[in-house]
């Protein structure tokens, strides 16, 4: 059965219509299908698709990135990849189920597969754990990150989760900690990476690991550093005004790209990747063959670089900096606020010098 969400009512009723049109026996007597009145009704069936699609508001892309249907990270590492190794524990508390990880094969290369999965079912969901990693998640990542360094091994990272988990025992755990050095590690290694946010990428819970080379975001994902509904509860004490903070967060993939958060979206089937996954999966596995050859040609210090100017490049204003393209030594330029503060300074410590040289003369008199 399909769910659907609640913008999506004239879609619906379309759908039931198609499918009562397929059904020779839908109506009493009737035992032809009447494929000239289904090809219309598919034809409306689109163009609603495509009008309600590409007018989607932030809160509405939102509803999307959380769809229950939409293929997860389990689903992209089963068909994207081959002889694909699990891989368990962080080697300090315990396993953390709301993330697969584990070395595979791509296209015949190596490379290190690390997946937040949310679950398909009740069951499954609570099980990982609704895709909110603990510390030992992040840990044992962090361990996986660092063997895949050593052996020069591509790291492809699935991004969709709400954020870190909050409990209590987490953050016994020292789960800041360990969301700081997943960062740590993504910056220093000298391997390329891709973290591709597939659905929701959901405050220091995403960053930790789409702290990469690339990030790529499939077109109706999200990426923000706390959700709609967080957001408007510490603004105007009213999580019903997570419209009004969807759209001043620029969560949206449109967004994020023309900040020059992110570096690519990738486009989704008609009315979202989970009306048709396989189409989904041609377009991921395209985009990643095209980053992982944009990197075999770099050397380790090349990629660091490229990584490091990335970051340093987000939000930066150009005046600050003596060339844009590279960020790996900072310089600030002077202005004339500084040089008066500087003057300011000097004048100020040379009165008070000799006030107190004045002072010292006269206890000697």
């Amino acid at each position: 059965m399909k769910n659907y969400l609640n913008f999506e009512a004239d879609i619906k009723n379309l759908e039931l219509e198609i499918e009562k049109l397929k059904d020779p026996y839908n109506q009493e007597g009737l035992t032809e299908v009447d494929t000239q009145k289904i090809s219309s009704t598919q034809v409306e069936l689109d163009k609603k698709l495509r009008d309600i699609y590409s007018n989607l508001d932030p809160w509405q892309t939102t509803m999307v990135a959380r769809h229950e249907d939409r293929p997860k990270s389990k689903f992209f590492i089963d068909n994207l990849f081959d002889d694909f190794i699990s891989l368990s524990g962080d080697r300090y508390y315990g396993e953390d189920k709301s993330v697969l990880t584990g070395f595979a094969k791509f296209k015949g290369t190596s490379v290190l597969v690390i997946g937040q999965e949310k679950g398909d079912n009740l069951d499954s969901r609570i099980e990982r754990n609704f895709g909110m990693m603990r510390p030992e998640g992040y840990r044992k990542t962090i361990r996986l990150m660092n063997l895949a360094n050593r052996f020069n091994i591509p790291i492809i990272s699935f991004i969709d989760t709400p954020g870190a988990y909050p409990g209590v025992g987490a953050e016994e755990r020292g789960q800041a900690e360990a969301i700081a050095k997943s960062i740590e590690c993504c910056m220093e290694l000298k391997v390329p990476t891709l973290a591709i946010i597939i659905g929701e990428g959901g405050s220091g819970g995403a960053i930790a690991l789409a702290s990469s080379n690339k990030v790529i975001m499939l077109e109706n994902a999200i990426y923000s550093v706390i959700s709609p509904e967080g957001c408007a509860t510490i603004l105007w004490r009213d999580p019903k005004k997570m419209l009004d903070a969807a759209k001043a967060m620029k969560l949206s993939a449109k967004d994020l790209l023309e900040l020059k958060v992110i570096d690519e979206i990738i486009p989704e089937p008609l009315g979202g990747a989970h009306r048709d996954p396989d189409q989904m999966l041609e377009a991921l596995k395209e985009t990643i063959t095209k980053n992982l050859d944009y990197f075999k040609n770099l050397s380790s210090e090349e990629i660091m670089n490229e990584r490091k100017n990335k970051f340093l490049q987000i939000g930066r204003n150009k005046g600050f900096i003596n060339s844009s393209d590279d960020l790996s030594s900072l310089t600030v330029k002077p202005n004339y606020i500084d040089k008066v503060l500087k003057s300011k300074k000097i004048l100020i410590g040379s009165v008070l010098a000799g006030l107190i040289l004045l002072l010292i003369g006269f206890s000697l008199i």
